[in-house]
């Protein structure tokens, strides 16, 4: 899917143009081949029709020579080889449709190829994140929801926590830097559910020592 694609978004990632008082902090996409194995199990599927060919190269070595056997594990290995290629095709679609947005008030997700949605989770939606990194710098963020938030784990995967579906966690999968973007999510969460605010006092003459309150 091509960027073209989004021409009637005022901002990439994001429906809709941004208030005067948000600003992006940072923006980003999975990793395709990462995300191939991270939420496809490219490497399970292949490690499937490699133990495919390897049992069936093994048992016609009884009725044949070894040369002969081996070519009996051929198409084994080509029916992987095309499998993956589709899982890598299916990945790169869904990463070439993916924005993720921080913002300094909330997390943003345009997702999905077929049928493209946006969701938008405040920080103060957002009760607990873990980063999951790897050597190569890439990883998975998960958000932990608190409150009413619900959200639908078939609707929103591969961009979610894997095999956490009673209580959806969405994900930044798959993603590179992920734990400078950790840093820097954990920042501005901390900075927006914290940042106070000035109430407005219906009647002066019995206001507050302190109109200052916590958002």
């Amino acid at each position: 899917m091509h960027h073209d694609d989004f021409k009637f978004e005022p901002v990439r990632g994001l429906p809709e143009a941004l208030p005067k008082d948000e600003h992006i902090i940072w923006q980003g996409s999975p990793d395709p081949l990462r995300l191939a194995k991270d939420a496809l199990g490219l490497n399970w599927v292949i490690g499937y029709f490699v133990v495919l060919a390897a049992a069936r190269v093994i048992v016609s070595t009884a009725d044949m020579s070894l040369t002969a056997a081996m070519a009996m594990g051929i198409p084994f290995l080509l029916a992987g080889a095309v499998t993956a290629l589709i899982l890598i095709g299916v990945a790169t679609v869904q990463a070439r449709s993916t924005v993720y947005t921080l913002t300094n008030k909330r997390v943003c997700m345009r997702i999905g190829a077929a049928l493209t949605m946006t969701l938008n989770l405040p920080y103060v939606c957002i009760g607990n994140a873990q980063a999951a990194v790897r050597k190569s710098s890439l990883g998975t963020i998960t958000f932990e929801l608190i409150g009413e938030t619900r959200l639908s784990y078939l609707m929103t995967w591969p961009h979610v926590r894997p095999w956490h579906m009673r209580r959806t966690q969405p994900a930044f999968r798959s993603i590179a830097n992920a734990t400078h973007v950790a840093e820097l999510f954990a920042e501005a969460a901390e900075t927006r559910v914290f940042m106070p605010v000035v109430k407005p006092i219906a009647d002066a003459n019995h206001a507050p020592a302190n109109g200052i309150a916590a958002e």
